[in-house]
């Protein structure tokens, strides 16, 4: 699997990126000259019940997939192709750390809006935020 490289930096752990970082915004960029922009969160909260004989719920903390993780594109047949190895990352690039949810999300959006993604031929990204459509901006 290609590392993720963030400032030119290669990235193999999470002690590589800012500490208190909460998610990235990233780019991958497949060997078939396809890209696919998205954000991904670097832990996980999970909420446990009780304990016996106590009533607040406990709450966990787990690092996520982020390391091994391709994307979340929406679209099955690459998905598939992915998964088979028919089509590889040929880079994976952090472009902004953040450090939590809201921030996060209006990165991922800038930079979605930034480099045209839904205008564009080369990109996965078929939607932004669930409101802005590739097939919208076609004439």
């Amino acid at each position: 699997m290609i590392n993720w490289t963030y400032r030119n930096r290669e990235i193999t752990s999470i002690e590589d990126l800012p500490k208190d970082a909460f998610g990235f915004v990233y780019e991958i960029e497949f060997d078939n000259g396809m890209k696919y922009l998205g954000q991904k969160y670097l832990i996980h909260k999970k909420t446990l019940p009780p304990l016996k004989g106590y009533k607040r719920k406990r709450k966990t903390f787990k690092e996520s997939d982020w390391l091994t993780y391709t994307g979340s594109i929406k679209d099955p047949a690459v998905k598939e192709k992915i998964k088979m190895g028919t089509i590889k990352p040929f880079s994976r690039t952090i472009l902004k750390v953040c450090y939590h949810k809201k921030q996060l999300s209006y990165f991922e959006v800038k930079y979605m809006f930034i480099r045209n993604c839904l205008e564009r031929g080369d990109y996965y990204n078929s939607n932004i935020l669930g409101k802005f459509f590739k097939k919208d901006t076609k004439n």
